[in-house]
């Protein structure tokens, strides 16, 4: 329920009972060249302020409902980590007229699912049902926008089941525990270095007042977004949306962070050391520019970097590392560019039976400094934009990846035309810009080296001068 990105290595968002989807970027981003959108939505906005998005995809009757509320981990107060993502839970824990959990049963009995998650940036709940049953999950949405009933009987139980999540998804798993230290190290006074779960003391002190405080200052429709894909038209849902969410009353909303992250001046190092790490892992997060931060074309050339040297088994890392060297069991590279903060870009790999950790880090360091000093081809580019785009098509057919994009980017600051106009921003991406992305974002004064050791290699790491 803590899945960022598809590698093995990056946990700081989280997802209550479904993983989040972090792939739909990769699709999504990428579109025949000759298109002239992605998802083709259709937009409007209520008078209370609630933006609606409409993606139709009539291939089956069936749709997927989305409510996104811009806040997320990022905006909780000092001292309340993890409010956001416990509030999530508690909102299945009934309203004035629904009994706790009654929700979710309902969604399963009309034939459908549902699901949540948090994020630093967003909190989101989505159902997928048949279409015609799109009207009721959208009442019992709207019921719990502004009828949301909490007493102590029922969130003090859930704040321990939220503590038992954070032992079991955390604290019991390294790789976790090392991008806990990572974030912490990449971060620093940026709300990102805290994971979106929290810190454990402080999830132990909230409270029902503080739930019910959050709930009021963000949950709200001239906060929100709604999304609804599938089976569906702009036309069929307007007097939908009018009628059912139309009556909500806006409110004045919280603050919510925005304050630029500085960016370090010197290379940082963390290990984790667990009696239950058997496969060594190497990771390096370098800080690099957003969607919302890049200069003009950037972030997608950065995208293109990231697909060249690490996105899959033609990558540069992959082929050098575990086909040629026989270094590695893996490697890879990834990074997200939709972001409300700053993004990072991040470089995993696994050593290969009997090579040590120490040989591994060198031969990544080997390859990354060739790709800064000798750049890549336009061969190269061509490539990496081709395998992007023909993974759009797929992107396309899903009810729920249309959502979700649309719903990521608008609540971290981006448009509709962020998304649509991707294509053609990619296509006008050179080798010449790739080879100054990397120079700009794989700097070493930018980076943080973390290392999954086991716990017999303690010793020798602390010879070596690695400090937990």
């Amino acid at each position: 329920m803590f899945r960022r990105n598809a590698s093995p290595a990056s946990p700081r968002r989280i997802a209550r009972r479904l993983g989040f989807l972090s792939l739909f970027f990769l699709l999504l981003f990428a579109a025949p060249l000759t298109s002239a959108g992605v998802f083709y939505p259709e937009s409007f906005t209520l008078k209370n302020g609630l933006r609606v998005v409409v993606i139709p995809n009539p291939r089956i009757p069936a749709v997927t409902h989305m409510v996104w509320y811009k806040i997320g981990a990022m905006d909780e107060a000092p001292g309340k980590s993890g409010l956001a993502h416990f509030l999530e839970h508690l909102m299945f824990k009934g309203t004035k007229k629904m009994a706790p959990g009654e929700f979710s049963k309902i969604v399963a009995r009309h034939g459908g699912n549902d699901n949540a998650f948090t994020t630093q940036d967003v909190t989101a709940y989505h159902q997928t049902v048949a279409s015609d049953r799109l009207e009721r999950v959208m009442q019992m949405e709207a019921d719990r926008m502004q009828n949301l009933v909490l007493a102590d009987k029922v969130v003090l139980p859930e704040r321990d089941v939220v503590l038992e999540e954070r032992r079991s998804r955390f604290e019991n798993n390294p790789t976790a525990m090392l991008n806990i230290k990572i974030d912490e190290a990449l971060y620093r006074d940026h709300p990102y270095a805290k994971p979106v779960i929290g810190w454990a003391d402080e999830i132990a002190k909230l409270t029902t007042a503080d739930a019910l405080a959050f709930y009021q200052s963000y949950y709200a429709p001239n906060n929100a977004i709604l999304i609804v894909a599938g089976d569906v038209t702009a036309a069929k849902l307007r007097p939908l949306a009018e009628k059912i969410y139309g009556p909500i009353p806006p409110r004045e909303i919280g603050p919510r962070f925005d304050t630029p992250a500085v960016y370090a001046t010197e290379p940082r190092r963390v290990v984790h050391f667990s009696t239950e790490v058997r496969q060594p892992l190497f990771l390096r997060r370098y800080e690099a520019p957003s969607q919302r931060t890049a200069k003009a074309g950037e972030a997608q050339a950065i995208e293109i970097l990231v697909e060249i040297l690490g996105g899959g088994g033609t990558s540069r890392l992959y082929r050098r590392l575990v086909v040629e060297r026989k270094l590695a069991t893996t490697a890879g590279a990834y990074y997200d560019p939709v972001d409300r903060g700053p993004a990072n870009f991040s470089i995993y790999a696994m050593p290969a039976p009997g090579i040590a950790i120490e040989t591994l880090e060198e031969a990544v360091t080997a390859e990354l400094e060739k790709l800064i000093r000798e750049g890549v081809t336009a061969e190269e580019v061509a490539h990496a934009a081709g395998r992007l785009q023909a993974a759009a098509i797929y992107a396309r057919d899903s009810l729920s990846t249309g959502a979700q994009t649309l719903g990521m980017a608008l609540a971290a600051g981006l448009e509709i035309a962020d998304v649509e106009q991707w294509p053609e921003r990619l296509a006008k991406v050179t080798a010449e810009a790739v080879s100054k992305a990397a120079k700009n974002v794989l700097r070493n004064e930018r980076a943080v080296t973390g290392l999954l050791l086991p716990e017999a290699a303690r010793p020798q790491a602390m010879k070596n001068g690695e400090t937990p």
